[in-house]
């Protein structure tokens, strides 16, 4: 099996990086639909109707839900408008849909992402979910998206609550990409870890230990300062090359078990891939010193550490054997850990992880 990596075609961060979509758009086509969700609609570049732009652009409001039902909704309106570009405005589940979207229809994207609480915008996977939001399918797109543009004080001023998700996601990224490369896992591009992914995995984690405490307190200010910059980068292009490059493991397995509940809807996907960390670090017996440093870590930043912190009862133990079920099922990236899982031990380790918060 060849090394495989994968990255976005151009990514561009910094303050007023929106302004470059136009010039973006017009190097791939002259019709573009931009599907994006009421918030993040308000953060279109005010050029797009002093030049003309936007007779050419079709700006169509999000459904809600990264699913079946959406995505024929969308290649609908991508066929009748004969769109030659899509531009994914908005959160993860905005950002999935434009990729699906895009890649069905054979055109580019672009993504601009509107807060920095997933790893979703560099990367070629997306995920779809029910009408209810449970768990689907990985998709997996030919192409990563042509252009990433990052605009840091969109971010800066967006809920602190979605930066400490994209956090909790990228949290995940070198404890993965660690177990892929030791189990010679296969990782999301479809070949094994390269160098560059599993070490730009471990800068993930690396930057997050040294500047999410104070990039959560410049964001909760607005303030666009360098540890809020790095913290954007990490959550968004190292997170998203080190997932994709890197491999998946137990973190994520975890969190897809955890959307089989309905009381964890209303927490971000990011908030249920950290919890999935803590559980996976118990299931490939950590060291102690690794697990404290996680936890403390988590603590210092507002992630969830127990059960109850994600609407869950532990004594809810037909709810959890139903996590730990759909996380173990068959040819779900937790079985690239050094060892046989089963769903006996995932709802172990999700007991021990949600006790372990209260030592």
């Amino acid at each position: 099996m060849n090394n495989i990596a994968c990255f976005p075609g151009k990514y561009i961060q910094g303050r007023g990086a929106v302004n470059q979509l136009e010039n973006m758009i017009n190097r791939f086509g002259s019709k573009a639909l931009v599907i994006t969700s009421p918030s993040a609609a308000k953060h279109l570049p005010a050029n797009f109707s002093q030049s003309g732009l936007s007779s050419r652009v079709h700006v169509e409001i999000f459904g809600g839900e990264c699913c079946e039902k959406e995505l024929g909704r969308i290649a609908g309106i991508i066929k009748s408008d004969k769109s030659e570009i899509v531009v994914a405005m908005g959160g993860g589940k905005v950002i999935d849909t434009g990729k699906i979207a895009a890649d069905r229809a054979d055109l580019p994207v672009i993504v601009v992402p509107t807060i920095a609480s997933t790893d979703a915008p560099c990367s070629g996977c997306a995920v779809t979910y029910t009408p209810d939001g449970v768990f689907e399918k990985v998709h997996y797109q030919r192409l990563n998206p042509s252009v990433v543009l990052v605009d840091s004080e969109i971010i800066a001023h967006a809920p602190v609550r979605f930066l400490v998700a994209g956090i909790g996601d990228a949290l995940a990224t070198w404890f993965e990409a660690r177990s892929c490369a030791s189990t010679s896992s296969t990782n999301e591009c479809g070949g094994l870890s390269t160098l560059a992914g599993k070490n730009l995995a471990r800068l993930c984690y690396s930057i997050l230990l040294e500047n999410a405490l104070q990039a959560k307190k410049d964001c909760t200010a607005g303030v666009v300062s360098q540890a809020l910059e790095n913290i954007i980068e990490a959550n968004i292009l190292l997170s998203g090359i080190g997932f994709e490059s890197g491999g998946l493991a137990s973190a994520h397995s975890i969190h897809n078990g955890l959307t089989a509940l309905p009381e964890t809807h209303s927490y971000y996907h990011g908030e249920k891939v950290a919890f999935g960390v803590l559980a996976g670090l118990y299931l490939t017996g950590a060291p102690k010193e690794e697990i404290d440093q996680v936890y403390a870590f988590c603590k210092s930043v507002g992630l969830p550490t127990r059960l109850s912190d994600l609407g869950i009862s532990r004594t809810n133990h037909d709810g959890l054997m139903q996590v730990a079920i759909k996380a173990s099922e068959k040819g779900s990236p937790i079985h690239h850990e050094n060892k046989i899982i089963t769903a006996k031990m995932v709802c172990e380790a999700l007991l021990n992880a949600d006790a372990a918060a209260s030592i």
